[in-house]
């Protein structure tokens, strides 16, 4: 490999490892603050965050490595613009065309890889993160209890609060409980309260020395009751059957299905994912080959608006790949067509960009000065 090309290509590669870093380091960060907001609301559990967080970015990483690689491609040429280190080049007989060749050493690779992780690894993490929520909600009432925060079950009819218990043995303390049924409201305060398990397999929450309000809403009709010992019946969804039922939920998902499954499937849903699959390869190659005529700046001309626009035409590619998904799914956009139609158009483009950048102009003829 040439020293032109070998210069290319480590830059590329260094340029896109930094922007993939950071991007992570972003997507991670957005990511987590949202699971940590939905685990502090009792929707997904604390065990799980990091899971969650662990296969969210596997899924993402299509869109972050397609969006790194078109940044480094693009950075690098400007970056030789902006330093007069084109000039070098061009003088020494190359042009933009033979900067094909090591931009591709780096787009082909990286595109095999988002092929694969779109393919293969994206559903997959897809598959584990609805399975994660499904098991999430196969859990008892119970094992969602957390010490010191509110917890919503049964759609808003059942909401507990509990403090930490004094003891080792699993004693819950304090517990503040409201019920909602069809026609009377329920509030239950317990000093402390600890699980039953009965021979038949039925678990109960038991609250130990308190008090039930019983409120109609609407009515001044109210009952006060003080107990010893409240049964609460907790529904344990735990099974075999149910964790198959959660499975196969989860499947249900079409992101979340494999290619194969979407392959042997003839509805609108499963050919629009598939064609989604197999956009981002190819965006991945459109706009690495695309960052090259858009790279290419005038150095005495503030580099702000080429970045802008080469950003607009990227987010420009990737809204009309989802648009083209949405008319698959749709039946307004056959799937034969929907497939190529967004690449051959932005493939065009990149290719009149840069017979537009090669071509040279005839110089003006002098001016003829009459005298008479």
């Amino acid at each position: 490999m040439s020293l032109f090309k070998r210069s290319v290509v480590s830059e590329i590669f260094n340029h896109s490892s930094v922007v993939l870093s950071t991007l992570i380091v972003v997507w991670l960060s957005v990511i987590l603050v949202r699971l940590l907001g939905e685990a502090a609301a009792g929707r997904i559990g604390s065990d799980v965050v990091i899971g969650l967080a662990t296969f969210t970015t596997i899924a993402a990483l299509p869109i972050i490595l397609t969006v790194s690689l078109f940044i480094g491609v693009l950075t690098t040429v400007t970056r030789n613009y902006r330093e007069s280190e084109m000039v070098v080049w061009f003088s020494s007989g190359l042009s933009l065309l033979n900067w094909i060749n090591p931009i591709a050493r780096v787009a082909v690779p990286v595109s095999m890889l988002i092929a694969f992780l779109t393919l293969f690894a994206t559903p997959w993490a897809n598959l584990q993160i609805e399975e994660y929520r499904a098991r999430y909600e196969l859990r008892s009432d119970l094992s969602k209890i957390t010490p010191g925060k509110f917890l919503e079950t049964e759609n808003g009819g059942r909401v507990f609060f509990v403090e930490e218990g004094a003891t080792d043995d699993g004693t819950l303390g304090q517990v503040f409980m409201r019920l909602i049924d069809p026609e009377w409201l329920v509030l239950v305060t317990a000093s402390s309260a600890r699980t039953v398990t009965e021979k038949n397999g039925d678990r109960f929450l038991v609250l130990e020395q308190g008090h039930r309000y019983d409120l109609k809403p609407g009515t001044p009709e109210m009952r006060l009751a003080e107990f010893d010992a409240f049964g609460v019946r907790i529904e344990n969804k735990d099974g075999p059957q149910s964790l198959d039922n959660a499975r196969n939920k989860a499947r249900d998902n079409r992101r979340a299905r494999s290619t194969a499954l979407l392959l042997s499937d003839k509805e609108l849903n499963s050919w629009g994912q598939i064609m989604w699959r197999l956009a981002l390869p190819l965006a991945a190659l459109n706009l690495a080959l695309m960052a090259l005529p858009l790279g290419a700046v005038n150095p005495r001309i503030g580099r702000s608006g080429d970045l802008l626009i080469a950003g607009l035409v990227a987010m420009l590619y990737l809204n009309l790949i989802n648009l083209s998904q949405g008319w698959i799914l749709s039946g307004k956009l056959p799937f034969s067509i929907g497939v190529w139609l967004v690449h051959a158009v932005f493939g065009a483009c990149a290719a009149a960009l840069l017979w537009h950048r090669l071509r040279i102009k005839a110089p003006k003829p002098p001016v003829q000065l009459v005298t008479s």
